[in-house]
């Protein structure tokens, strides 16, 4: 496996709040000083408690054995700094192909495809836009409604700092146009989302066919890396 080409230093506007802020914070830097760029964390209740990790390549590919890459390195970083205080399970995957645009740079890449937003500040007191993506114009993604009333401009401009979540919509157009570009190594590839397993668990807990987690506070109870579900 190569490793990644120096990641830039876009920054992530849409970012996470509470926990998964902390662990962010302790795992951004881990992740960018492999040359990978960090796009999304969440914490789930799944199985117990879920830590999902979502990360690229600067090109926008990801796959198993960069998935094995990052686990292992942000894992001593999270059980030296425990931004949680339970038992979680550790998941890493790629941005899969309906993936969640979090930088400018994502908005203006993808433009010309279909994307769903969620506004944490309500624009003309409207929370949802779905739409297609025209563009980025000063901090904003223009978005082409298709519901816009008659006699009023079809093109929104949602600034992306107001936004709690936005990605991409699965479409035709778009697998047909992640595929294209990555047998022809263009940037970004957007392949399948890659998935490997790994377990591990406290040195006095042993581990089953399928580990479950423990309440065991400042530890993981498993790792894993696998695709986003959708």
């Amino acid at each position: 496996m190569t490793v990644p080409a120096m990641v830039d230093h876009e920054a992530r506007i849409i970012r996470e709040s509470g926990v998964a802020a902390r662990v962010a914070a302790v795992v951004e830097p881990v992740i960018e000083q492999l040359g990978y760029r960090l796009v999304r964390v969440r914490v789930t209740g799944q199985n117990g408690c879920t830590v999902q990790i979502m990360a690229e390549r600067p090109d926008g590919s990801m796959g198993v054995d960069d998935c094995e890459l990052v686990s292992k390195a942000v894992s001593p970083a999270l059980d030296v700094e425990e931004p949680i205080s339970t038992a979680y399970n550790l998941e890493l995957s790629s941005p899969g192909i309906d993936r969640p645009l979090v930088r400018a740079g994502d908005f203006l890449r993808w433009a010309g495809h279909d994307a769903k937003i969620e506004m944490a500040v309500p624009l003309g007191g409207r929370k949802r836009f779905r739409g297609l993506l025209r563009g980025v114009e000063d901090g904003a993604a223009i978005v082409e409604l298709p519901d816009a009333p008659d006699g009023v401009d079809p093109l929104a401009r949602v600034p992306i700092a107001d936004m709690s979540e936005a990605r991409l919509i699965l479409t035709e157009d778009l697998i047909a146009e992640s595929l294209r570009r990555g047998k022809q190594g263009l940037e970004p590839a957007m392949p399948e989302p890659d998935a490997v397993e790994r377990s591990r668990a406290r040195p006095d807990f042993r581990p089953k066919p399928k580990p479950v987690a423990k309440p065991v506070r400042g530890r993981k109870a498993a790792q894993s890396a696998r695709p986003e579900e959708n």
